[in-house]
């Protein structure tokens, strides 16, 4: 499969796609754990079925040290004792803010409630902005048919 377009050779999208990895960076920089962001970039990208992503990300998390019982558990997580109940209040909030449409009213308040039991402020604003920011990039890879199989870790540090 080839991509649609190159999302990085555009004036336009270059800049774009730029500007989305920048508050990425800034996301990473928060005290919201590694581990957990990288269980939220997974999720989110197995719903939005978005194969480049899933591949940077279970690479990377990989990478740093997540175990492969854990990496293939992510999608049955509810099922799964791998888990901490934080990582779980995460995995609930993504699967809620990456199905929005599907919920009348958007995300439950027992779904806010439990992950603010567990994260503080800033830690929730930090969540909150990178299940946006996924699902902005599992939208672009998914509409521009962005190939899955190639990234290698590192590759855009």
């Amino acid at each position: 499969m080839n991509a649609r377009l190159d999302a990085f050779a555009g004036p336009v999208t270059g800049k774009l796609v730029k500007h989305l990895v920048a508050a990425g960076k800034v996301v990473e920089g928060t005290s919201l754990p590694a581990a957990t962001q990288e269980l939220v970039k997974i999720r989110a990208s197995q719903i939005n079925g978005c194969g480049g992503c899933l591949d940077m990300h279970t690479k990377e998390a990989a990478a740093a040290g997540e175990t492969s019982l854990r990496l293939n558990l992510i999608a049955t997580w509810r099922d799964a004792t791998v888990f901490t109940d934080a990582e779980r209040a995460a995995l609930e909030l993504t699967e809620q803010g990456t199905r929005i449409a599907d919920a009348a009213g958007g995300v439950p308040d027992d779904v806010w409630a439990n992950a603010a039991k567990h994260y503080d402020e800033e830690q929730l604003l930090a969540l909150v902005s990178l299940i946006a920011l996924i699902n902005t990039f599992n939208r672009l890879n998914v509409i521009l048919r962005q190939p899955a199989g190639g990234y290698q870790v590192g590759q855009f540090a």
